[in-house]
């Protein structure tokens, strides 16, 4: 079967470049061997270690190959065996004589280059797998179905990986010398630019000439043009000063006019000043007399009830001595009559009417005990109800006072609104305030007042001299209290006082340093020097206040004001705390006068709420009071009345025992000395109710006289609300009227001060300007028409197109455009024109060159990379047609075992497929992977696909070591086979290095087959 397999024509001719000898020594396990090779095929046999591979690493090393490429040692000097130095190579002659001298301390190759043009003229790439496999190679390539090897495997065998990365190659070359062109360009982009510059500069100077001579032109034109204009200059303002003339007695009369309104309107402002002056005297009086009426009738009323109560009891005890004398005569006509009656029967009634006095005795005793339980209550009541009245009253007096109080305050702010230096002392000046910007806030106003207020009225000073002199000055001025001054003498020089962290209240809350806001550096160093303003605290409430002051113990602090001026402070064990004084001067640190009259209103007129309410809550008290006291003098009556029927029958029943007691024993005597007891005390009684009435009539009168006071103060007091409510009307009018006085005033004062600064700023001073203009221009006008004939006669003025249409100032402004241009071209320009050019000519000569070189080679590199793009297109055709080519070379090679397969090759992911269909596999199916098949199946099919590529390259000679591993008999024969059979088709020198039995393979004049002896021992 193989005889018939074998091709039989005649052997072609061999190749150049074939092997014919391999001669090694001290090589890897060889000490000294030489093999011939054939022309065609070659198989080299023998066992496992005799050397075969070493052969293959022979022939890669001797064609350049580095060390670890061969995946057989790692350094060249491995491949000596046992150490000895190469011998010098022979000479050759017609047959090439390739050698590589290996030693232990390194190779050396002495015709390297020889040997680089020997391979790339022969085509000998012993690093492609199509050349020399090697028994490594053969082992990763038939065993691994890795698709992306077999695609390196293709890629590299085919050459498309050496021709895509020479592409590469290219490519970034091309790149880069973009890139230098690209600087080669921008190189000579600043010499255009000073190119550009140059002809500027060219074209400027060609234009110094001609605004030369414009300049000359406009300077002639301006010479006459100024002379006409002061012709027109001089008319025109000896017409403005007449007619300004004509404005001062205008100006006058408005002055004059305004003066009499001011005089007048300061008129009407004195006498309405002292109208509420004496209005506000009388306001206090009249509050005064009104709390003295108040008083005068709560004593009346008071004195009233006092002798009503006395008349009360008066005729009560008159009535009851009256019942007494009654009640004695009734006890002497009983006496008689018992003493007419002695019987049994009388004495037996005696005792029952004796045992029903004492039964209606205990009764009225028991009565009376209650009686004077709720007199005393009621009593309690009264006196509660009186107090309360009294409290009531307080308050409403103060209250009162409190609103007169607020009322004047607020006329106060109303006449320093117009003027905020009369908020601080009348006239005085602002001294220490003046410095101060603003307080973060009005909240803060009382508290800083209070805290800094003795500081607002302060000068400060440098040296003791100036104190002097300011103390003086203020004594020349008038001022009442110059030897008071309040002065303080800082050194001015002193900076901004930096006041450590640590040296601070350690609070949260402000102080008063912090809400106050000034440039001046002094006014704030005084404060904390003179004043310790750092370490006063500003808190909101009280309770907070006594909080901070007391309970918290905070370092460095020293005094705590709240926002209505409460001071707390601590000193040693002492706590102190000091309300607001009344005096403060309100509301001069707040933000505007308007706020606080509209506070200081509101708080007017709660406080009038609330008088109002306490006058609703006391005439309901003094309602409940007489409630009370009628209810009192009833319980008194009833008490004094049942107490009297109390006594008359304790009396009786006193006498009734008496009676009884003496019946027995006298009862047919009269006792006359009792009846005489008796008359005598009815004579006393009846004497005490004579002069009780006496004191009665006294009592009655006095509660007439004591009425009528009443009646006669409530009239008093009626006239006197009447007449308060009268004086607030006339001073609310009399307030409103001397503001719009004021604002009149104000304006009047302000038209006479505009007229007057009118009168001497504008018009005065604007005759006195157009005359002294009109005295200059007098002068100065012969001179200017002299200068003018020197410059240009007047005669050829017309010449240059005349002075019509123009002014002074334009042409002045024109001149001065050209002078300036003409100096700058001047500056600019120092070369000449002849040499700008010349450098302009010979730069753009230089710029010409370059220009067109790199115009040039942009044109080149646009060429090479259209050149490369196609080569990239005619790359992937070709690796298009070798995937064909491939394909059917497979397909082609497995047909000799009745196999047919195709393969798939995808460049972007770069894998290589084969599929395979097996003649048994009757589902029509294909084996995409190659490692379903069986070892040899796999082995045969594999082999097929190099051999494909194998007809797809060119090489002189190629070389495989173990191509027949894993492969079983039957497929290393059909391999066998067709490995011949192709080695014979294609041409080239085959050496397959195998260590199976080939006793299947006939020898031949093309097919050689050599044993390597067994290895030593």
């Amino acid at each position: 079967m193989s005889d018939s397999r074998v091709s039989h024509e005649t052997p072609p001719r061999p190749l150049a470049g074939i092997i014919t000898k391999i001669h090694v020594e001290n090589f890897m396990c060889h000490t000294n061997m030489e093999i011939h090779l054939g022309d065609g095929v070659n198989f080299i046999t023998g066992q496992n270690g005799s050397g075969k591979s070493a052969i293959l690493t022979a022939l890669c090393v001797a064609f350049g190959v580095r060390a670890k490429e061969t995946q057989r040692a790692a350094k060249l000097k491995d491949f000596i065996k046992t150490g000895e130095e190469a011998f010098k190579p022979e000479i050759y002659g017609d047959v090439i004589i390739v050698e590589r001298q290996i030693r232990d301390s390194g190779s050396n190759t002495t015709t390297k280059d020889v040997l680089k043009e020997l391979v790339e003229h022969f085509n000998i790439d012993v690093e492609n797998p199509c050349v020399i496999m090697s028994q490594d190679k053969s082992r990763e390539f038939l065993h691994s179905g890795n698709d992306k090897d077999k695609f390196k495997f293709f890629y590299k065998a085919t050459s498309l990986e050496q021709v895509h990365g020479l592409l590469e190659d290219i490519g970034i070359q091309l790149e880069s010398v973009s890139v230098l062109v690209d600087e080669c360009e921008s190189s000579i982009r600043p010499i255009i630019k000073e190119l550009d510059a140059l002809k500027l500069k060219i074209e400027s100077m060609e234009h110094v000439d001609e605004l030369h001579h414009e300049m000359q032109q406009v300077r002639k034109k301006l010479a006459w043009l100024l002379v006409y204009e002061g012709d027109r200059k001089i008319q025109e303002q000896a017409s403005t000063i007449e007619k300004l003339k004509e404005r001062i007695p205008k100006c006058q009369a408005k002055i004059d006019q305004w003066t009499d309104k001011v005089v007048a309107l300061k008129d009407q402002f004195e006498k309405k000043k002292k109208e509420i002056d004496c209005i506000l005297e009388k306001m206090p009086e009249s509050g005064r007399k009104m709390d003295e009426l108040q008083q005068d009738l709560t004593l009346a009323t008071k004195e009233r009830y006092e002798l009503e109560e006395k008349r009360t009891q008066a005729s009560n005890h008159i009535l009851e001595l009256g019942k007494r004398a009654s009640s004695f005569e009734k006890q002497i006509n009983e006496l008689q009559e018992q003493h007419l009656r002695n019987t049994e029967a009388e004495a037996s009634e005696v005792e029952e009417k004796l045992k029903a006095l004492q039964e209606d005795f205990d009764a009225a005793t028991r009565i009376i005990a209650e009686l004077k339980v709720e007199e005393l209550t009621l009593i309690a009541n009264v006196s509660m109800t009186t107090q309360r009245i009294n409290q009531i009253a307080s308050d409403i007096k103060e209250g009162e006072h409190k609103h007169r109080e607020i009322i004047s305050r607020i006329s106060k702010l109303r006449l320093n609104s117009t003027n905020k230096v009369t908020a601080f002392g009348g006239e005085k000046v602002l001294q220490l305030l003046r410095s101060i910007e603003r307080l973060n806030g009005d909240s803060w106003a009382y508290a800083v007042e209070a805290a800094i207020g003795w500081m607002l009225n302060a000068f400060i000073v440098t040296n003791y001299g100036d104190f002097q002199c300011l103390r003086e000055c203020a004594k020349e001025a008038g001022y009442k209290a110059w030897h008071k001054l309040n002065i303080i003498i800082y050194d001015f020089s002193i900076p901004l006082l930096n006041i450590p962290s640590h040296k601070l209240p350690q609070t949260s809350h402000p102080t008063v340093l912090s809400v106050i806001h000034s440039e001046n550096h002094t006014v704030m160093n005084v404060l904390v020097d003179k004043g310790s303003a750092e370490r006063q605290v500003l808190v909101s409430d009280y309770g907070v206040g006594k909080s901070v002051a007391f309970d918290q113990r905070i370092s460095n602090l020293k005094e705590v004001f709240t926002s209505d001026g409460t001071n707390m402070y601590t000193r040693g064990s002492v706590q102190s705390i000091h309300h607001p004084d009344k005096k403060i001067i309100s509301g001069r640190l707040c933000g505007s006068f308007a706020g606080e009259i509209n506070r200081s209103e509101k708080e007017a007129s709660k406080v009038q709420d609330r008088v109002k309410q306490d006058q609703v809550t006391k005439r309901n008290a003094e309602s409940d009071l007489e409630s009370l006291q009628g209810r009192l003098n009833t319980i008194k009556r009833r008490h004094l009345n049942i107490e009297l029927d109390s006594t008359s029958k304790e009396f009786n029943l006193q006498s009734l025992k008496n009676l009884c007691n003496s019946y027995a024993s006298e009862a047919t005597s009269f006792s006359a000395s009792n009846v005489d007891e008796i008359q005598e005390d009815i004579l006393k009684i009846q004497g005490e109710i004579k002069a009780k009435e006496m004191i009665l009539e006294d009592l009655h009168a006095r509660t007439k006289e004591a009425e009528e006071k009443i009646k006669n103060l409530k009239v008093s007091v009626q006239n006197l609300s009447e007449l308060a409510k009268g004086e607030s009307k006339a001073y609310d009018e009399a307030e409103k009227e001397l503001i719009a006085i004021t604002d009149n005033l104000s304006k009047a004062e302000t038209k006479v001060s505009g007229y007057e600064e009118i009168m001497h700023n504008k018009v005065l001073q604007e005759i006195k300007d157009a005359e002294a203009e009109h005295q200059e221009l007098l002068l100065n006008h012969p001179e200017k028409r002299k200068t003018a004939s020197l410059i240009f006669p007047e005669s050829e003025v017309e010449s240059l197109g005349g002075c019509r249409g123009s002014t002074p100032e334009e042409l002045r402004a024109r001149l001065n455009r050209l002078r300036q241009r003409h100096q700058r071209e001047i500056q600019i320009h120092s070369e000449s024109l002849d040499d700008l050019r010349s450098l302009y000519e010979k730069k753009e000569s230089k710029i010409l060159r370059k220009r067109k070189t790199y115009e040039a080679l942009r044109g080149m590199l646009k060429s090479c990379q259209s050149a490369l793009e196609m080569r990239i297109t005619k790359f992937k055709k070709n690796a298009h047609y070798l995937k064909s080519e491939l394909t059917w070379q497979f397909n082609n090679n497995l047909s000799n075992k009745g196999i047919s397969g195709h393969i798939k090759i995808n460049n972007n992911e770069k894998t290589l497929s084969l599929e395979v269909k097996m003649p048994q596999d009757a589902s029509k199916d294909k084996v995409c992977d190659t490692r379903g098949l069986s070892g040899g199946e796999r082995s045969f099919s594999t082999l097929c696909f190099a051999l494909a590529i194998h007809g797809m390259t060119e090489a002189p000679f190629r070389a495989m070591d173990e191509f027949d591993v894993y492969m079983d008999a039957v497929s290393r024969k059909i391999s066998l086979e067709t490995l011949v059979e192709f080695a014979l088709k294609q041409g080239s020198q085959w050496i397959f290095i195998t260590p199976h039995d080939i006793s299947t393979i006939t020898s031949g004049d093309r097919v050689k087959k050599q044993q390597m002896p067994a290895p030593r021992s």
